[in-house]
């Protein structure tokens, strides 16, 4: 209570760090959490299959439904249960009522037998025993029938064709699930799609829950003997080559795999935000060290009167490191407050809840730790310090701190403002690689295209209907249906080419005529799709330029070629046309090649308007699908909006980067601004004596501020190589990207001696301006 600012000035950097650490420590647990619910967890596997492409070896997690049936048969008694999981979209109906479902799961009726999702209502062994039987979450049963016991028993329809009877309904998934659904549905209705009787038609993941004596290695030994047995041909036959292999169910979450809806982390931004919540706390405790050192003067006399009195050394210490845990016990109780505020929106900034379990023993650990530790960290420079004073010294108020104690705060000072330039460069780096990522040039006109997913049977029996009614409007400049918009899906399939014995890999797109058309691409080579060729349906297909370039062809040389698609197609097609590059994937990835067939496989529509009244153009575009498609709610996207679905991640770490990065320098400063109080009022005789000699303002506040900002300047030129360094590790995540400009790093440099020297003069002007005559005043 009686040194106010240093009490206020700790309390708050010490609050702000350990709510800092707090968020990020919540974050941590829940990702490293993920799927460890499950009982039988340490011995469920979820079965990948491995690819190689031009060297590159990579791995998806969708199989066939074949697999699940030929391992339970394969491996009798080393596989106790195989369980396969569709993630579907579907049309649910209740009476009048219709909801477009995007979290539905087809699965194995040993689904919750495996996997330890809490049933509220239903038995786990038998509750999708029955094809016709679907099992809700709780939220979704109170969407449809109000509360969750009016739900047991009733039926709805999926699709306007499939009546199932409500049989159990699960608590929510929680966000520490890699698995995230709202209705599960039995596999059997689905038991004659393609993905259920053919090898090579894969479409979902299969998990496989081993005997206890069985270990994973035993298993993945002999799965090249299964595959050889199963798909042996068909590699042979399309030029395939997979491999199997098992996934820990706790790896999942955190496993980098192609192609994959399940939810996933990354543990490099787990690591990245650990960084900073050490590095913010560790600012938090040098603003303690240093406070409590250059109060030392003050407490001399106090420490000198103690040890007159007897006090030990190990006494004053224990005192001193007793004060700093009682600061830091303050500071937590403080930051849970401030958690409870900023978790709502600290949900919003990770784009999923948090499961937090305030009953649990970890975050009292965790709050535990943060006092034992930060008290000792930041009360046991200041207890050995303080408590080597000599009393007779200290009594006469003789005591000099000398060169040492100055040059140890300094060092402290350059610590915390080269981790607040680090976190600065950071920032604005990601910043601006996110900029122009979002503002680069795709090579494809993103404007005025609505983007239309045909992920019905209404919309997909209908299509043609659907766009040529379409195509019929004034304002539609063109449409066109295709199996992945620029962004979306592009699956790999292995061709035959002429001139060439190996068979080769490529991304594919199956499009319609209007393609190249409604995306603006730039035919440099031959020509484009045309009614006019009515044989191009069955015999022709376009390259981009990538394509043609790994072939060894240049754009010319390519037109007339033969290519076969080994799985696709009954025979050759010939190249017609090479396109212009364009961005059809993530910038984080190189340009990669891409055949463009018009062999049927639609799943979206993209719809381009001339310039124009884009709400009126929705609205006609809404008209034509209610016309076929009238039990499905309109749903649509905007093409340009397609860069914030495919960095979402991105932009997520750097608004949280961001915010962080402001924490930092913020707490760094209020260090900044108690060393400047304190060098003030210490030099408070002085600066009277100088300005009764005559200094102006201006220089007292040069004289105060010269002392405090040489450290911040030592620590920018400490922190700019190491920031340059890390930056570009991260960038090298993007097959585009920025150059780093010198300006980055002059522009940190600017903000933060700009911060700092605001801080210093603040308190500098406040001393220079003050009368000379009551400070030079002793009673």
């Amino acid at each position: 209570m009686k040194n106010k600012v240093f009490s206020f000035i700790n309390i708050l950097g010490l609050t702000i760090g350990i709510t800092v650490c707090m968020m990020i420590f919540l974050f941590i647990v829940n990702e490293f959490s993920v799927d460890r619910f499950h009982k039988n967890g340490d011995h469920i596997y979820r079965v990948l299959r491995g690819f190689e492409n031009e060297g590159k070896q990579g791995s998806v997690s969708y199989l066939s439904g074949l697999y699940a049936p030929a391992l339970l048969n394969d491996f009798k008694g080393e596989i106790i249960k195989a369980v396969r999981v569709i993630p579907n979209d579907n049309l649910v109906t209740i009476g009048n009522t219709s909801f477009h479902e995007k979290k539905v799961y087809d699965v194995d009726s040993d689904f919750f037998s495996m996997f330890s999702f809490p049933l509220i209502k239903g038995n786990a062994a038998k509750v999708l025993k029955d094809p016709n039987s679907v099992v809700l979450t709780e939220t979704t049963a109170k969407k449809y029938f109000g509360t969750v016991d009016k739900a047991l028993g009733k039926v709805i329809e999926l699709d306007n064709n499939l009546p199932l009877k409500v049989t159990g309904i699960a608590k929510d998934i929680p966000s520490n699930s890699h698995l995230y659904f709202d209705l599960v549905v039995p596999i059997e209705n689905y038991k004659s799609n393609g993905t259920m009787t053919a090898w090579i038609n894969n479409g979902m993941y299969t998990y496989v829950l081993l005997n206890p004596q069985v270990t994973r290695q035993q298993v993945e030994r002999r799965l090249p003997q299964f595959l050889e047995k199963y798909l042996g041909g068909d590699m042979k036959k399309y030029g395939f080559h997979f491999t199997l292999s098992l996934t820990p169910l706790k790896d999942v979450y955190f496993d980098n795999v192609t192609f994959d809806d399940a939810r996933h982390g990354d543990k490099v931004v787990v690591y990245i935000f650990l960084s900073i919540a050490v590095l913010i706390l560790l600012i938090a405790c040098i603003n303690f060290m240093n406070l409590s050192t250059i109060r030392a003067v003050d407490r001399s006399k106090e420490v000198g009167l103690r040890k007159v009195l007897g006090a030990l050394r190990n006494s004053l210490v224990w005192q001193f490191i007793g004060e700093s845990i009682l600061l830091t016990a303050i500071s937590c109780l403080l930051s849970i407050g401030l958690l409870f505020l900023t978790i709502p929106l600290y949900d919003r900034l990770l784009g999923y809840s948090l499961t937090v379990s305030w009953n649990a023993a970890p975050i009292y650990l965790f709050l535990t730790g943060v006092v034992i530790v930060v008290g000792f960290l930041a009360g046991s420079y200041p207890a050995f310090f303080l408590s080597a004073f000599s009393p007779i010294q200290a009594l006469k108020g003789k005591l000099k701190l000398g060169k040492g104690g100055t040059a140890f705060r300094q060092a402290l000072v350059i610590v915390q403002f080269s981790i607040s330039v680090f976190l600065i460069v950071g920032t604005i780096i990601i910043t601006k690689q996110m900029s122009y990522v979002k503002n680069k040039q795709l090579g494809y006109n993103k404007e005025q295209t609505v983007v239309v997913r045909i992920d019905n049977n209404d919309i997909y029996n209908n299509m043609n209907v659907f766009k040529t009614d379409l195509q019929n409007q004034d304002n539609v400049k063109s449409v066109s249906m295709m199996s992945g918009e620029p962004g979306g899906f592009f699956d790999s399939h292995m061709f035959d080419v002429e001139g060439h014995n190996e068979k080769w890999n490529a991304r594919t797109e199956f499009a319609d005529f209007e393609f190249v058309k409604t995306l603006g691409l730039k035919i440099i080579a031959g020509r484009d799709f045309s009614a006019q060729f009515p044989t191009d349906t069955t015999d022709a297909v376009l390259l981009n330029k990538t394509a043609a370039s790994k072939l060894g062809w240049e754009p010319e040389q390519a037109i007339g070629k033969w290519i076969h698609n080994t799985v696709r197609d009954s025979a050759k097609r010939r190249i017609i046309g090479v396109v212009d590059d364009f961005n059809f994937l993530s910038l984080k990835e190189n340009m990669d090649a891409l055949v463009i067939s018009p062999a049927k496989d639609r799943r979206v529509a993209l719809v381009k308007f001339k310039p124009g009244n884009i709400q009126a153009d929705v609205a006609l575009v809404e008209k034509a699908y209610k016309a076929v498609a009238p039990a499905y709610p309109f749903e649509y996207s905007f093409l340009d909006n397609q860069f914030n679905d495919l960095y979402k991640k991105d932009l997520r770490q750097q608004t949280i980067l961001t915010v962080f990065a402001t924490l930092a320098i913020f707490v760094a400063c209020l260090g900044l601004f108690g060393l400047a109080s304190f060098t003030a009022t210490k030099r408070v005789k002085e600066i009277g004596v100088r300005k009764v000699l005559g200094s102006s303002v201006q220089n007292i506040v040069v004289l105060l501020s010269k002392d405090l900002l040489k450290p911040v300047i030592i620590a920018t030129c400490i922190a700019l190589p190491i920031a340059y360094w890390t930056m570009t590790k991260w960038l090298q995540n993007f097959a585009y990207k920025i150059t780093i400009s010198w300006w980055i790093f002059a522009l940190a440099a600017l903000i933060t001696f700009s911060i700092a020297l605001i801080t210093v003069s603040i308190k500098a002007v406040k001393a220079a301006v003050a009368n000379p005559v009551k400070s030079l005043r002793t009673e």
